[in-house]
């Protein structure tokens, strides 16, 4: 592959979003009041929906299993390269969490919509941006 072909698909990259499937998020049996299929369900038809706007990829574990369940909202290229950077929210369970979300998302995420206050409350730091922290004194 080409270094211009691979810049091409980072130009064209959708908003992502990453959904943690690990050891406690989408567990059942840590949060049983949850329907985290119908979450993941929603979430994968409003990308299929979205004309490519939207991608969803799932993963194991994230890390950070005490703010589960951990979705990573990545900036699509464009959103990148006004600055977007990869935002992580935790406690996403429920209808309104999902709902923002994809708002976000299908209005273009980080770098090119403001993310909606609410969701704001539930931005997590990730443990590389705390080390990045301390050694910046």
């Amino acid at each position: 592959m080409s270094s211009w072909t691979a810049i091409g698909a980072a130009r064209t990259r959708p908003c992502t979003l990453v959904v943690c499937r690990g050891c406690c998020c989408g567990n059942k049996a840590k949060y049983p009041g949850y329907d985290h299929a119908w979450q993941l369900e929603r979430l994968q038809a409003a990308a299929a929906s979205s004309g490519g706007r939207v991608a969803v990829r799932v993963t194991d574990c994230l890390g950070p299993c005490d703010q589960a369940n951990v979705m990573v909202v990545q900036p699509s290229g464009e959103g990148r390269r006004r600055g977007g950077r990869a935002m992580w929210v935790g406690w996403s369970m429920g209808d309104d969490a999902t709902h923002e979300i994809l708002h976000w998302a299908e209005a273009g995420g980080p770098g090119i919509a403001p993310a909606p206050a609410a969701l704001e409350l539930q931005f997590i730091e990730t443990p590389g941006e705390r080390t990045r922290r301390r050694t910046r004194r």
